[in-house]
């Protein structure tokens, strides 16, 4: 897994620095896919419940799950996140950026740095013999220190054979999730998503983009992150 996350990182640090106006989304796939593949693992989500890419490329007030695109242009200033995952030797690993494309306005830069934030808050617990309310805990009132909100109907998770593990990390307080303790070997995909409006979303009619309902700005970090006894171990960090 450790392998799986510096791939993943590799490709999204790559991935940035390709990112400017003029570029489409389907351009930054076709080279993720590539890269993914040329460094001896499988994209993670193609083909995932029929996805059609290696990559989620979600733009402005589109939350998640946005279908990489030869027709969707990247404009100067937008807030563009991209969402990559890499199964190496059967093992996965799972993170998301969140990138300014060209001179972007204040309110992109300011929800960026408070979507790190976010995930900077998520990291702050992770350590054996916590649990996930902590996680939980953290990110809320982060958020609510930033006056942002928390999107409530997708969560971090578990990872590792499977994309997609037990259990649900969830990112505000909630009793309808079991509040498991972390233990020393877990590996969970910590990502919070926040909205610079309200939190609430909708599905296109595509099935995949997931939108503000408001139309506000959304962004998202992730990490990879094994629990250990002294705290988080990031896989997926990037360099740069």
């Amino acid at each position: 897994m450790r392998r799986a996350g510096e791939i993943v990182a590799a490709v999204l640090q790559e991935l940035t620095a390709l990112v400017k106006p003029g570029v489409t989304t389907a351009e930054l796939d076709r080279y993720a896919e590539g890269r993914i593949r040329a460094l001896g693992a499988v994209p993670s989500f193609k083909g995932y419940h029929g996805f059609p890419a290696t990559l989620c490329t979600s733009i402005n007030q589109e939350v998640v799950h946005g279908i990489p695109d030869p027709r969707r242009v990247l404009q100067d200033g937008d807030l563009l996140k991209i969402d990559a995952g890499a199964s190496y030797q059967g093992f996965h690993a799972d993170s998301c950026v969140a990138v300014a494309v060209g001179t972007p306005p204040p309110a992109v830069t300011t929800l960026i740095a408070k979507a790190q934030g976010a995930l900077d808050a998520a990291l702050l617990p992770v350590k054996a013999g916590n649990y996930l309310l902590d996680i939980a805990s953290c990110v809320e009132d982060y958020a609510f220190s930033q006056g942002v909100s928390v999107v409530q109907e997708f969560t971090g998770h578990g990872i590792g054979r499977n994309l997609h593990e037990e259990p649900a990390v969830f990112n505000y307080r909630t009793i309808s999730l079991p509040n498991v303790q972390l233990r020393a070997g877990m590996v969970l995909a910590l990502e919070p998503i926040i909205n610079a409006g309200d939190r609430r979303v909708r599905t296109l009619a595509d099935q995949w983009t997931v939108v503000t309902t408001d139309g506000s700005l959304s962004a998202q970090f992730e990490h990879t992150v094994l629990v250990t006894a002294t705290g988080g171990e990031v896989l997926t960090q990037r360099f740069s």
